[in-house]
């Protein structure tokens, strides 16, 4: 008698023992795809807000967020999408060790699959990655396409961007790998891509968008100032380092910058989030 009444009590802690663990995943699959969601509705807010500051051009360029803990599956816009008209639901995860992608039904633009297969293939620091044929894209025409520190916003890029000069044709796969090599250095999040355009990556979707919105403000004003012909009021090297650490320490700015944007969009454009 004692013992099966024992042996009830074992199954009976076993039972609850295997519940919990039960309502444990059920709860660890919802916070996960909580977190998917939110990602897809940041990087759906991030395209929208790009056509409205008219960085996209036409159905081309793209942007990605990385969905595991390497970086090597991400988020990216379908193919051949407008920017203004992109939804949560509507981006394609992929991954960028799967050779088979370009050939899936769903396949993603082959110079989005060959620029940003390779940041996420060889930098783990990448999680998100914008690329735009801006109007600042004239900076990347230039010979010399330094973006020289002659005010606060430029300042932020001090030291802290690189200059591809070895562009080589469409970003298929064996240029996305050579470009995404440039990126290495963590510190360098901006790459003014010669005769091309620009790519900013960052650690989550409102870092870099808020990288990319200041880069176009600092280029836009430095252009302005090329135009004049006048002699430019260059910053120290002291100094434009010092902003530079500054603005990098400033609390909270890029995620209040894009919490703002994604609530302007809420009111005006909510079907993003779908």
């Amino acid at each position: 008698m004692f013992f099966h009444k024992f042996v009830s009590v074992l199954a009976m802690l076993f039972y609850r023992k295997l519940s919990r663990q039960s309502t444990a995943r059920q709860r660890l699959g919802n916070t996960i795809e909580m977190i998917n969601d939110q990602a897809r509705i940041d990087l759906a807010a991030a395209f929208r807000w790009a056509a409205r500051l008219d960085l996209h051009e036409g159905v081309a360029n793209h942007f990605s967020l990385a969905t595991n803990d390497s970086g090597t599956r991400f988020l990216i816009n379908p193919n051949q999408g407008h920017f203004a008209r992109i939804k949560a639901s509507e981006l394609i995860e992929i991954d960028a060790n799967d050779p088979e992608t370009l050939a899936s039904p769903n396949a993603p633009d082959i110079t989005a699959w060959g620029l940003h297969g390779g940041i996420h293939r060889h930098c783990s620091h990448a999680r998100c990655g914008m690329h735009v044929h801006s109007h600042r894209t004239v900076l990347a025409c230039l010979k010399d396409s330094r973006l020289l520190p002659i005010d606060q916003n430029a300042a932020m890029f001090y030291n802290r961007y690189v200059i591809d000069d070895a562009y080589g044709g469409l970003a298929f796969e064996d240029e996305g790998n050579r470009c995404a090599q440039l990126l290495s250095d963590p510190k360098k999040r901006v790459m003014i891509m010669g005769n091309h355009g620009l790519l900013v990556i960052g650690h989550s979707v409102a870092d870099t968008f808020n990288r990319l919105y200041y880069f176009e403000r600092a280029a836009g004003t430095y252009i302005q100032a090329l135009q004049t012909g006048k002699e430019l009021r260059v910053l120290s090297d002291d100094v434009a380092e010092r902003t530079a650490q500054q603005l990098e320490a400033y609390p909270e700015q890029d995620e209040r910058h894009f919490a703002e944007l994604k609530a302007i969009l809420d009111e005006e454009q909510s079907d993003y989030t779908h």
